[in-house]
């Protein structure tokens, strides 16, 4: 189908400084060629940023399955490494979307555009304005009140009576869709949607989330201006699911063991960053996605040889190189779903994902889900690697493939060396990664499993997960925190050009400890701080930068 990529570079033997793991051998030279030579190849502008479903996924892919074999792995599906799966890869207009209001046709994207979960169809009929369209009895309000709109389009303010903001009286009757919904039960043909409220955002035009379909056509329009009471409208919804193919790829260690370890890392990326997630702002670029995860990929590829020697006979080992994740632990969920294997022999499950940019200032390695067994804070007591500091977390629930394990009862670590400037941005090239660092984790890794290899079956532990607590906020600065940072308020690791901190100079490296009157010490309290603010809101943020405090004004 593709060509065959020639892997016969993987593991040179060269003569340079040889570290001692555990009674391995290991030469760091090799290593860190290792590394780069898979990540150069994965992040390279030919794979076109390796998004699910594109051929750059698929060259990737191929290339993997060359490199699991080449290192000793074993298909497990039917003889092939692969395991394919379907998904939406986006909504797509048709010829029959229009929208013409009395004489004057509307122009797609320019004047409206149909929500992501708009139902298909044609209609014609007369507008008739409902308000925001909530109707909540126990607050005393309803904007249907003395309204019919049997038959009819109606017209919804996207805010609400009081504005959009955790606070809101009217908070559970946010939800544009349910207010579609309310609509259609009273009859309704068709919701058109607008907005006069300067403190909240327009809707989002993504296709690329799958999201059940209303039963009736929705629009949003920009002038609401166009609208008006009474007039005649023609409007018609003609939106097509595009299907596309990804691919996890797997390869086993089988060592008729009883149980098994899974080990994974996501090879996906955003392609060119027009689907959802990208935090560049600028002229179309492929996002190559070097830490993110071609790192993660790579460490994959270099731990399978070394869990080969006999002292790890007690178990199995699975390798899965996940696609699809940047669009919401597709992969991941498909093989829980699909597993090559009964679940209940699965030991525990390490993600990578993202482990390519260790500081070298200071060399923090962030490992979540400690709390998802009792044995791992233990066990990674015991692990000591020169030159390499360790900060946990214990939720076994978060933004990456470990999570879809977690969910099936099985304990989960996820390492991760810290966001940067560079994170879902085309800068995120494999240049700037640092390779002398990623030998340090593979230590790490190498120790852990080590130390796992003489143990049974380790027990499951459930864990609050973080985001249960976490604030709810409307407003951001801007910026990527950095998540490895252990002191004292939020570090910066990067700034997203034209938002709020940018536009006000705050810079990357500098630590917010301060946001109006709202003390920040670590992550939490500085989303509580945000949680305190609505669009349009000025505040003085004050950060260390240095050995100076300064501080900036700031509209949200």
């Amino acid at each position: 189908m593709y060509k065959i990529f020639n892997t016969s570079h993987l593991f040179i033997i060269t003569s340079f400084v040889t570290l001692n793991v555990y009674g391995q051998s290991v030469n760091q030279r090799d290593l860190e060629q290792n590394f780069r030579s898979h990540i150069h190849y994965l992040a390279s502008d030919s794979l076109e940023g390796r998004e699910a479903g594109t051929i750059g996924e698929e060259l990737a892919a191929t290339y993997l399955a060359n490199a699991f074999q080449k290192v000793g792995l074993e298909p497990v599906m039917d003889e092939s490494y692969f395991q394919p799966f379907e998904f939406l890869f986006t909504r797509e207009f048709t010829s029959n979307d229009f929208l013409s209001i009395g004489d004057k046709n509307l122009a797609l994207n320019e004047d409206y555009f149909p929500l992501n979960f708009s139902g298909k169809g044609s209609v014609e009929g007369e507008l008739v304005r409902v308000g925001f369209g909530i109707s909540a009895p126990e607050l005393n309000y309803d904007d249907y009140l003395q309204k019919n709109v049997e038959g009819k389009v109606v017209i919804v303010e996207i805010s609400s009576p009081d504005g959009v903001h955790p606070h809101s009286k009217y908070l559970a009757y946010h939800g544009l869709k349910s207010r579609v919904n309310l609509a259609e039960g009273k009859g309704a043909e068709a919701v058109i949607f607008v907005n006069s409220d300067d403190q909240f955002n327009n809707p989002i035009r993504d296709y690329s989330q799958k999201v059940a379909a209303t039963k009736i056509p929705v629009m949003f329009v920009y002038d609401k201006g166009l609208l008006g009471e009474g007039q005649k409208i023609e409007l018609s919804v003609g939106l097509q699911e595009l299907y596309r193919q990804a691919k996890n790829v797997i390869g086993y260690i089988d060592n008729q063991a009883p149980y098994t370890i899974t080990i994974g890392a996501h090879y996906d990326h955003l392609g060119f960053g027009q689907n959802g997630g990208s935090l560049y702002r600028g002229e179309k670029q492929i996002h190559n996605g070097a830490d993110d995860n071609a790192s993660g990929t790579a460490m994959l590829i270099a731990l399978a040889p070394a869990f080969q020697q006999e002292k790890f006979k007690k178990y199995n080992f699975l390798f899965i190189a996940f696609s699809g994740e940047e669009k919401g632990l597709l992969g991941s969920n498909h093989y829980i779903k699909n597993p090559t294997m009964d679940l209940n022999n699965v030991n525990l499950m390490i993600n990578m994902d993202m482990v390519g940019r260790l500081d070298p200032d200071d060399p923090v390695l962030v490992i979540n889900g400690t709390g998802t067994s009792p044995v791992w804070d233990s066990i990674l007591a015991k692990i000591d690697v020169e030159g390499l500091k360790v900060k946990t977390t214990s939720s076994g629930v978060g933004p990456s493939d470990h999570t879809s394990f977690y969910f099936k009862d099985i304990p989960v670590l996820h390492f991760f060396t810290g966001t940067h400037r560079d994170y879902h941005k085309p800068s995120d090239d494999a240049d700037n990664l640092n390779y002398g660092g990623m030998v340090k984790v593979y230590q790490f890794l190498y120790q852990l499993v080590a130390q796992l290899a003489n143990m049974d079956k380790i027990a499951f532990s459930k864990t609050k997960a973080d985001t249960a607590n976490t604030p709810r906020f409307t407003v951001t600065l801007g910026v990527v925190p950095d998540y490895a940072f252990s002191g004292q308020g939020m570090r910066i690791e990067g700034v997203t050009d034209g938002r709020p901190a940018s536009k006000a100079g705050m810079q990357s490296g500098d630590v917010v400890v301060k946001m109006g009157n709202h003390k920040v010490d670590d992550m939490m309290t500085y989303m509580q701080a945000l949680s305190q603010f609505k669009k349009g809101d000025n505040t003085t943020v004050i950060v260390q930068r240095g050995d100076q405090q300064k501080s900036f004004e700031i509209t949200f």
